[in-house]
Order: structure tokens, then C-alpha cells, then sequence
């Protein structure tokens, strides 16, 4: 008999606090129990992932495999942004009521509770390497906002961050020699391609929209290491994403 498919637990926080740390991106904050679960992995991408119910959360314990059978359970993964012992931050892109999550992440209140699973992740910089480089948009700042500012006092490197505008710039907190350079919609892999990589062992973080990762790919064939995936496909909405995500991965 074929072995029975393990169901990973879920767990619930409560929302504390929310702000807008940029017109278009706004951080929740949340502690309660649940936080026991999101153990330090060593990870700067450690992520979660978020349940959403279309036909409403259902009363009792949670078992995924069987809401996700039911039709009544939408998954969303998100990197945390912060952890303190109290809470945890994720930051989430919000374009008015497009999306799942977005809107949710804005209207959310205070008091209000979510369940996620998790944790995962797989990226922290390396702290032998000689330099480092970040490429991402919007939704890989979380990632690489937290990446960077995990970065001992000696390390150096340069963040390639495509953004709408300049009302979408962060700031980041980190003693590292990381030259930040925050480039217009559609000019990131230019950006990275016009870059002289500098001379030793390299170690580059390129996560965002999977036609300019796939070909931040090949620009970037030659670093030693080298962590890159899509986070999401313009012209696909995320149920469309995953599954040609799963076909075909960056």
C-alpha cells in the first residue's frame, strides 16, 4: 500500500499591528502561540505558507490535505520579513483589490487571526564568499531586504531592485558595503548585464518574475553560487503559475 500523504500541521497567529512601509507595500505584524512554530532555520528566505478559504474557514483543527481536496483551501507563500521573540513581520505588495493576499494584508485589523504552515527556506548569504550580488522586484524585497541586512560588517556587494518608482524605495539596515541600486520596471536584467562582476568567489541572489530571472540566468552563469527562482509570470495569475512552475522551474 502506498504510504499515507503527511499532512503538515498548521498553525495560527494574530495580527498586532499593520503599516505601510511603502504606498504599495504593507507589513503585518503578528505573535500568539503559533509563533513557537516558526523556529529560527537559518534561512534569510525563510517563508511561510498562508491559507486562505474560499468558502470560509472551517471550525476546529485544520487538516490541509483535506481542505485542499474539498476545493476550500488557496495557499500563498511569504518570506518573514522580521522575527522578534514576540513577533514576526511579512510584507506583502498590494495593487488595490488585485490578488489574494494584498487585500487581505491591507484591511487586515489588529486582533484578527491566520493560520499558516511552515516554515521553509533554503538562501543565507555566504559568509565566505567575496562579494555578493541581489537582483529581485517588488515581491523578492522581503527576501533580499532580509538577506542583506543579515550581512556581517565586512561583507560587500550590490542590489539590483526593479521598483515602480521612487515612493517604493526601503531603507536597509546593515553595516555591509552594499551598494544599493533601485532601477525603472523592465530594466533589471539590463542593469545586472551592464555590471562588471568583480574579480573572486561570488554568491548571487536573484529571485522576482521568471522571464527576467530565466534570463538573469545566463548572465549570471558564471558566479560560484547562485540562488534564483520566479516568484511569479506576468500574464499568469498564481493558480496558472504554480502549476507551469511545477513543468517548468526556473
Amino acid at each position: 500500500m502506498p504510504a499515507p500523504q503527511r499532512t503538515r500541521p498548521v498553525h495560527t497567529l494574530t495580527v498586532t499591528r499593520t503599516e505601510w512601509i511603502t504606498p504599495h507595500m504593507v507589513r503585518v505584524w503578528a505573535g500568539g502561540p503559533g509563533l513557537a512554530a516558526v523556529a529560527d532555520n537559518g534561512f534569510t528566505d525563510n517563508y511561510v505558507k498562508l491559507l486562505f478559504f474560499p468558502d470560509g474557514r472551517p471550525e476546529g483543527p485544520l487538516d490541509a490535505a483535506e481542505l485542499r481536496a474539498s476545493g476550500n483551501l488557496v495557499t500563498r507563500t511569504y518570506t518573514i520579513r522580521h522575527r522578534t521573540p514576540d513577533e514576526l513581520a511579512i510584507d506583502f505588495v498590494h495593487h488595490g483589490d488585485t490578488g489574494l493576499a494584498g487585500p487581505w494584508a491591507a484591511a487586515v485589523r489588529p486582533g484578527e487571526e491566520f493560520s499558516f504552515m511552515g516554515p521553509g527556506g533554503a538562501y543565507r548569504p555566504d559568509d565566505s564568499a567575496d562579494w555578493h550580488l541581489f537582483a529581485g522586484d517588488a515581491a523578492a524585497l522581503p527576501a533580499i531586504g532580509a538577506a542583506i541586512e543579515s550581512l556581517p560588517a565586512h561583507a560587500v556587494g550590490v542590489a539590483f531592485l526593479e521598483v515602480d518608482d521612487s515612493a517604493e524605495e526601503q531603507k536597509f539596515v546593515t553595516e555591509a558595503a552594499v551598494d544599493i541600486r533601485w532601477v525603472a520596471p523592465g530594466t533589471l536584467v539590463d542593469a545586472v548585464r551592464e555590471y562588471p562582476l568583480p574579480a573572486g568567489r561570488g554568491h548571487a541572489f536573484v529571485h522576482g518574475e521568471t522571464g527576467a530571472v530565466k534570463q538573469l540566468r545566463s548572465v549570471l552563469a558564471d558566479v560560484d553560487q547562485l540562488s534564483i527562482s520566479g516568484y511569479w509570470r506576468r500574464g499568469m495569475a498564481e493558480p496558472e503559475f504554480q502549476a507551469a512552475k511545477r513543468t517548468d522551474p526556473v
